[in-house]
């Protein structure tokens, strides 16, 4: 079984489990008061469904801009580093993290008597929305769950897309492109593009050859994005190469907002959806 295949289907047996614990939670205790998460994406939504004096740590990714939209905010809070020392020292009675956490660090904490929570990671919208779900529940905050999915969905429904025909790609260091079932990929057709990375092997994205991207002839490229700011790499070294450069729209736009199926990922949504509103007159125009 290919790689890919395997973690499609473990994405999928997580969302069942989640969309069953979203639908099946019923709170039987108060809210958990010490809530430590260990997970940019966690950290994300905890700031903005729990109550402020309900966290006690997120994790060091939290606070850096580069990945985080929230970094300002999440600043205030002590940082961790995913390690079950220091995590157990700060007495949560919630541990929230991703399925693709440190294996030992849960296991250690879960052995400790610490609950923990591991929660997939979004990338398409039911996903989002049942991750958006089971985090107010876990946290007690469902009123304000059931708000964010609303607001989410009206900002949705309300972001302006070209008409169809526009072609796109999101290709990151290493020359690897980003399928459709990636978070990336989806917010490529969110906004309205077709995305030219796919097929076998390919749909939750994979290296993909520079020569094959430049003949694919995309009308948008993104690009940069994955070294989030810590130095110069070889392998971003691609990222630079005259061929990509020469491609039309090749921009880099990628930033925090692309880092979590969030709300704040729609703000990412309507600049492509805009940019390809551009594209489109430009076209008509020739």
């Amino acid at each position: 079984m290919a790689r890919s295949e395997r973690r499609g289907r473990a994405l999928r047996g997580a969302l069942l489990v989640l969309a069953a614990f979203a639908a099946s939670f019923a709170r039987a205790e108060p809210p958990p008061a010490r809530v430590v998460s260990m997970n940019l994406c966690t950290d994300q939504l905890a700031l903005l469904l729990a109550d402020p004096g309900q966290i006690v740590s997120l994790s060091h990714f939290a606070s850096d801009p580069q990945m985080s939209v929230l970094a300002a905010q999440a600043a205030a809070y002590p940082a961790n580093h995913g390690r079950a020392e220091e995590i157990a020292v700060l007495r949560p009675d919630l541990v929230l993290a991703d399925i693709w956490s440190a294996p030992g660090t849960i296991s250690m904490l879960r052995r400790l008597g610490i609950r923990v929570e591991q929660l997939p990671p979004g990338t398409s919208l039911p996903e989002i929305r049942a991750r958006i779900t089971a985090m107010g529940a876990l946290l007690g905050q469902e009123a304000r769950a059931e708000a964010m999915l609303a607001r989410f969905d009206a900002d949705l429904a309300a972001i302006m897309r070209p008409a169809p025909g526009l072609r796109g790609a999101v290709y990151g260091i290493g020359g690897y492109g980003y399928g459709p079932n990636t978070l990336e990929g989806q917010i490529l057709a969110l906004a309205g593009f077709e995305n030219v990375v796919g097929g076998p092997g390919q749909d939750w994205g994979g290296p993909l050859p520079l020569e094959r991207l430049v003949m694919a002839a995309p009308d948008l490229v993104v690009s940069g994005g994955d070294s989030y700011g810590h130095g110069p790499s070889r392998a971003g070294e691609i990222l630079r190469h005259p061929a990509l450069a020469a491609l039309p729209r090749a921009r880099n736009l990628r930033d925090a907002r692309w880092s979590c199926g969030q709300p704040a990922m729609l703000g990412a949504v309507a600049d492509l959806a805009a940019i390809g509103r551009e594209l489109e007159k430009e076209k008509a125009s020739q």
